[in-house]
């Protein structure tokens, strides 16, 4: 009984953490790409809120930052956080997270363009909770962008977060 709660208590923090890291990751891609941070700072509670959940739940499968052009709505850049959940016995329990890399990436896909709107998009598996404040939508179309992988930016002993951001090829 006492293990199974220390597990949902240490779970319960690898979320909070992930959640955290994941949710600042997305806000530097956003300030040091250039785009205006004012509206995902004003949602930041209800983005934390479905994540959390999501990522407590382990329907959270990955969070897409897609950017697109303001005028003909068609994508311009995307970062996508892919989700992985592990059994948590590869590792001593360390947390991480590695900015560096997304900075080194920022540099690799350009600046974008101030005036550029961007959503945030999840996906998560079948049976998700519904969370108040989030809508069905569907993603732009990647065609004629290509997909690099940057690698793990956020690990705990139980959760890792792969990234990867599309570019015009």
């Amino acid at each position: 009984m006492t293990t199974t709660l220390v597990s949902v208590n240490t779970y319960t923090h690898t979320v909070a953490y992930v959640t955290d890291k994941l949710l600042s990751s997305v806000k530097r891609i956003i300030t040091w790409s250039g785009l205006d941070p004012t509206k995902y700072a004003a949602n930041w509670s209800l983005v934390e809120g479905g994540i959390k959940t999501w990522l407590q739940s382990q329907h959270l499968v990955a969070v897409v930052l897609e950017v697109s052009n303001p005028t003909n709505g068609q994508l311009v850049g995307r970062w996508d956080f892919d989700i992985a959940y592990t059994s948590g016995n590869a590792d001593d329990g360390e947390f991480w997270v590695d900015t560096d890399a997304i900075k080194h990436a920022i540099r690799k896909q350009g600046l974008l363009p101030a005036s550029c709107p961007y959503q945030l998009v999840v996906s998560n598996k079948p049976g998700a909770a519904s969370v108040p404040g989030w809508s069905f939508t569907t993603l732009l179309s990647t065609e004629g962008f290509v997909r690099y992988s940057i690698g793990t930016t956020i690990g705990t002993n139980s959760l890792a977060t792969g990234v990867s951001y599309w570019r015009k090829s």
